[in-house]
């Protein structure tokens, strides 16, 4: 038996649609349905129907084996056999990061084919690989940055058995793993959240898409929809930390932000686990608050990627101006890059 779950406030029915059977879901407080199937189990396929139209995945679907249009997946995260009980994770000071696309690292493009190649990543000297978004995103091959279904790793490089293996396989190496996770918009190819519930606003948009409604009506369950997925990874697939997409493109004007609400909530779910988690922002503003701890009014995150660098040799390499790359016109940035990181440290762009 399962039972299934699904955030739909202000609908009429909601329909469980599971390996083909149908049943009405019952509603729940704050906009929650819920139903059983005694029949269900990890592989069923399945999707809900709001109010008898398509049926769609599951918005915390934990697997998309046939892509984002396809059905969700049951699966029981208990079914690895975890070897890394001794992994107590990562330390921030000189730690060495190989940023790493799954599905260009190698010919195969998958999870497994990474772990045949963690001899080269150890020889290299790097502490942790960085994998860029996992996340079901639409097609085989992508960046990874367009998810729509983020709880599910992605199935051209192994679904979540396969990112099992992998983390296992890193800590068996002496790897960490930190993850890049998108919360400032969602992917446009299936992407069906906006049909569930108020996952998104039009007060703020992003040049990438729609933004995550942080703080508007119905906000509650979408910053928790995107703190329970941070969470999940950490929990079900032992990841060391997350490396927070963009930063500076999510719009929170709530008491509490949304970032340091997964920071305290990261943090707390470490040390019951007894290993570290960190969290790097990416971010063009620059912001010291980022890395403040709260009790100084900062978000409390671990640590913020230095991007200056990067934009001063590119510019001085390619002569490219837009973008992110226009206010970085001068040899003398990459100079100052080079000393120090930081390009704006505290002055107007």
């Amino acid at each position: 038996m399962h039972r299934f779950r699904v955030w739909a406030p202000g609908k009429q029915h909601v329909e469980l649609v599971s390996d083909g059977r149908r049943a009405f879901m019952t509603e729940l407080d704050r906009g929650w349905w819920e139903a059983s199937d005694v029949v269900a189990g990890p592989g069923t396929r399945y999707g809900f129907s709001i109010e008898g139209g398509e049926t769609r995945p599951d918005p915390r679907s934990p697997s998309q084996p046939d892509g984002v249009l396809g059905l969700s997946q049951v699966v029981d995260h208990s079914r690895h056999s975890w070897t890394d009980s001794s992994w107590r994770g990562l330390s921030l000071p000189g730690l060495v990061i190989y940023e790493l696309h799954v599905g260009t690292f190698s010919p195969e493009g998958t999870f497994d084919s990474v772990i045949q190649r963690l001899p080269h990543l150890v020889d290299l000297g790097v502490d942790a690989i960085e994998l860029m978004p996992v996340a079901e995103f639409s097609g085989n091959r992508g960046w990874g940055y367009d998810g729509v279904d983020f709880f599910a790793p992605h199935h051209a490089y192994g679904g979540p058995a396969g990112l099992n293996r992998l983390v296992d396989a890193c800590h068996a190496a002496g790897l960490g793993v930190v993850l890049d996770v998108v919360y400032n918009h969602a992917g446009p190819v299936g992407n069906f959240l906006g049909e569930f519930g108020p996952y998104f606003t039009d007060r703020y948009r992003t040049t990438w898409g729609t933004s995550f409604n942080f703080d508007g009506a119905g906000s509650d369950e979408v910053r928790r929809f995107v703190v329970d997925n941070a969470l999940m990874w950490i929990r079900e697939y032992h990841i060391d930390g997350l490396r927070l997409d963009a930063v500076h493109a999510i719009v929170d004007q709530s008491p509490l932000h949304i970032l340091e609400q997964v920071a305290t909530e990261v943090d707390a779910v470490a040390a019951a686990l007894a290993r570290s988690v960190l969290l790097f922002a990416e971010t063009d503003a620059n912001d010291p608050r980022l890395v403040r701890s709260p009790d100084s009014g900062g978000i409390g995150l671990d640590a913020a990627w230095a991007d200056d660098w990067h934009h001063a040799l590119h510019v001085a390499l390619t002569a490219e101006r837009a973008g992110y790359y226009e206010d970085f016109s001068s040899p003398e940035q990459l100079g100052k890059a080079l000393r120090q990181a930081w390009v704006y440290d505290g002055m107007w762009s």
